[in-house]
């Protein structure tokens, strides 16, 4: 069913490679995005159901955006299940939300198995399209009157069952040879706004957001890769959201712990303020490795490459300690029967409920 990846050891890491990650328009690059692409060589890619037909579509995609770039590429999607999937039927398996799995298991030990289940199963549709990395799993902890932008895209309320079933995910993708994206950094369990839309600003006192909210993020600092929160929280920062808080990317890297590559949530968020150029310098100085913009506007993204610097030190080095991760070869899976196991035990109880995504379609009104 999937085939071998590129191979691993390619020259993945340093020689002219711009610290950024890309969206584009369509199901096909345009010869504009192609040259751009090429010229800039980006350390990675991001797809959104915009950029998604069929699975012979979405492979002859990926193998365009690997010709643009000389180094192995990330090739990022959301695929978590519930509102936020960018694979759908018909050509690819439906998969539930987070939370779904608390509904149906008999117990915690079930849920941790099916959880990693679903994210095994998920990583063997992705490797076969040649995606290797997924924006999952969501290690929010939803608080009481938060906006439900995260809401059942967790695993739950408590944060020590968030970092248990996010750990699961997280082994279920790495064992099928794609990279976990831990998000959002440090926790957007509390906000109370959509981040897509405006800032989040947080109150909450540092020692609870250190017992909940850090929590599942530091049982979980040895993944490879993470996302940024643009959520303001001012226990840490008064005036910046955690993407461009210096203090608030110190509590990533000192508190929770997490050494791996740290990636901005995207730029063309509305929760960010000025222009996509100052954005983008903000992310930097506050210490992210890579920049995140994900609408696919010609005009921003160029702004975000002049911006964006060449891959080298720290950030290099968790660039190629990122990619030491990805399996050649993945765990076996009889995916027939582990699908069927799977199902079985979603069909128990009440109808999920799928509403529509909410993270497609990001703002696109940003001042260049």
């Amino acid at each position: 069913m999937a085939r071998t990846p590129q191979n691993v050891a390619r020259p993945a890491a340093g020689r002219g490679i711009k610290a950024c990650i890309l969206g584009f328009e369509g199901v096909d690059l345009t010869g504009e995005e192609r040259a751009f692409f090429t010229e800039h060589q980006p350390l990675g890619f991001i797809l959104f159901r915009r950029n998604i037909d069929t699975p012979q579509q979405v492979r002859a995609l990926v193998a365009q955006l690997k010709a643009c770039v000389h180094h192995e590429p990330l090739i990022l999607i959301d695929q978590e299940g519930g509102r936020v999937r960018r694979l759908r039927p018909p050509h690819w398996p439906d998969y539930p939300a987070a939370a779904r799995f608390h509904e149906v298991a008999k117990d915690a030990v079930e849920e941790r198995d099916l959880v990693r289940l679903g994210a095994r199963l998920m990583a063997a549709d992705l490797f076969d399209l040649g995606i290797n990395v997924d924006c999952a799993p969501v290690l929010d902890v939803p608080q009481p009157g938060a906006h439900d932008i995260i809401g059942d895209r967790a695993y739950g309320t408590r944060a020590q069952t968030v970092a248990t079933m996010g750990r699961a995910a997280c082994e279920g993708l790495l064992a099928g040879g794609v990279l976990p994206i831990i998000k959002h950094i440090p926790g957007h369990g509390r906000a109370g706004a959509d981040s897509h839309a405006s800032l989040p600003v947080v109150d909450t006192p540092y020692e609870d957001l250190l017992r909940i909210d850090f929590y599942p993020f530091q049982v979980n600092a040895d993944m490879p890769i993470a996302m940024t929160a643009h959520v303001l929280y001012k226990a840490i920062d008064k005036k910046n959201p955690a993407t461009t808080s210096q203090a608030c990317i110190g509590v990533i890297r000192d508190v929770i712990g997490f050494d791996g590559l740290l990636v901005c949530d995207d730029l063309s968020m509305n929760a960010l303020s000025g222009a996509i150029a100052r954005r983008a310098r903000a992310s930097l100085k506050a210490g992210c490795d890579v920049l995140l913009h994900c609408n696919g506007a010609m005009a921003q993204m160029d702004e975000v490459v002049k911006v964006a610097p060449r891959l080298r030190g720290e950030p290099l080095r968790r660039a190629k300690a990122a990619l030491t991760r990805l399996l050649r070869t993945p765990e076996p899976i009889d995916a027939r029967t582990a699908r069927a196991r799977f199902e079985a035990a979603l069909g128990r109880g009440k109808a999920a409920d799928i509403r529509p995504d909410p993270t497609e379609g990001h703002a696109t009104t940003v001042v260049v």
